[in-house]
């Protein structure tokens, strides 16, 4: 046991979050984690970015003795090769003979017959620190299906890439969707761990029920850390620029407003035929990535933003200038924009003319109490 963990500690060099070497993401501290989990019966949320060195987390637990029984697959499946709201179905993983059970599609929230012959569930994903990242909704269910079966909860923690600041208005309820279950901001500023933390804290899952929870946190890092996310966390995010605009470029998905999904350059470009611009790109259907992307086979007049090096920061600021400069503006959102940005004030702010400084002001008061509440979970300074 100690030999293969001595050999496996080696690969972590290499691993998928650690640039620096100083910085362990919690699958990466296998004694602790095999501690936590000897004698139990796991099951493991994951995708394609629970690696451990150049091996798969649920490889690397088998290789140590773990007792895994089951996988569970959020949205863009187990090995992550479905695009977004593409159908996920239950399987046998080739490799490891075990069942996948998908959690995104008719079933979200794990099933009291989903979670017998387990213990303990462990979720090991990257996420982008982004409200409607999906798969932090896939963890809210975890936690509460794991709560109302008397499951424990084990999170094997990561950086967020986009961890240093929080922005955005503040999610009303009355808005509640799987793109954004919880009342916070668009860039809540926190890891899966922390996120957890919160939701468990504040009573947001169903009856006030609390999950039995633990967090593995990542060792030397910080939220003003950068970190580089070198295995794309879904199919249209393809590289670190596009990781930092996708809080600010996806709010075109509310619009009729390409954002490069059938590109090379999905939320790094923005255009649509009837706009000028000095860019323009033809969206096409790729297989497992975009099928049917917005504005598909029609050439796209807009910006291209893949030579810049935006700040960490969210902004409205392409949001506003495509909604200006668009002929038709009675025909530029669509009816899911709401739901998307988690209010109906923002639509109005912006069809009323007000300026991104007008706008952000009406967050102000929000923002700064979920800060205040933000502070009381974090692990990370």
């Amino acid at each position: 046991m100690r030999l293969t963990l001595h050999i496996l500690a080696l690969l972590i060099a290499f691993s998928s979050c650690a640039q620096r070497p100083a910085i362990q993401c919690g699958d990466e501290q296998l004694e602790h984690v095999v501690a936590l989990l000897k004698g139990k019966r796991v099951g493991l949320l994951v995708n394609h970015t629970a690696m451990v060195g150049k091996v798969h987390v649920v490889d690397t637990l088998l290789a140590l003795g773990v007792q895994v029984k089951k996988i569970y697959a959020p949205e863009h499946g187990f090995r992550g090769k479905t695009e977004a709201g593409g159908d996920i179905h239950d399987e046998i993983d080739e490799r490891s003979k075990l069942p996948v059970i998908s959690l995104y599609g008719k079933n979200m929230k794990p099933t009291p017959a989903q979670l017998e012959g387990v213990d303990v569930v462990v979720f090991d994903i990257q996420d982008v620190g982004v409200r409607f990242f999906t798969y932090i909704s896939s963890l809210h269910y975890l936690l509460e299906a794991c709560a109302e079966n008397g499951k424990s909860v084990v999170i094997l923690d990561r950086p967020n890439p986009n961890g240093s600041y929080v922005d955005g208005p503040v999610l009303k309820m009355e808005h509640k969707s799987f793109v954004g279950m919880h009342p916070i901001p668009i860039v809540h500023g926190l890891t899966v761990g922390e996120l957890a933390r919160m939701i468990n804290g504040q009573g947001w899952l169903a009856g006030g029920l609390k999950a039995d929870l633990q967090v593995v946190p990542v060792r030397n890092w910080t939220h003003n850390t950068p970190v580089s996310i070198p295995i794309r966390p879904s199919p249209n995010l393809p590289n670190d620029l596009s990781i930092l605009l996708y809080p600010s470029t996806c709010l075109f998905e509310g619009t009729v407003v390409s954002l490069g999904r059938g590109t090379d350059k999905p939320f790094q470009i923005y255009g649509h035929p009837d706009l000028s611009g000095p860019y323009t790109f033809t969206p096409h259907s790729i297989p497992g990535v975009a099928t049917k992307p917005p504005q598909e086979n029609n050439l796209c007049k807009g910006v291209d933003l893949s030579d810049t090096r935006p700040s960490r920061e969210f902004t409205l600021r392409y949001l506003l200038d495509a909604y200006r400069a668009f002929p038709d503006k009675a025909h530029f959102f669509n009816n899911y924009f709401n739901t998307l940005v988690g209010n109906r004030t923002l639509r109005e702010q912006i069809e009323k003319g007000l300026t991104e400084q007008e706008i952000r002001a009406t967050w102000k008061a929000d923002l700064d109490q979920y800060k205040v509440m933000r502070s009381q979970y974090l692990l990370y300074p």
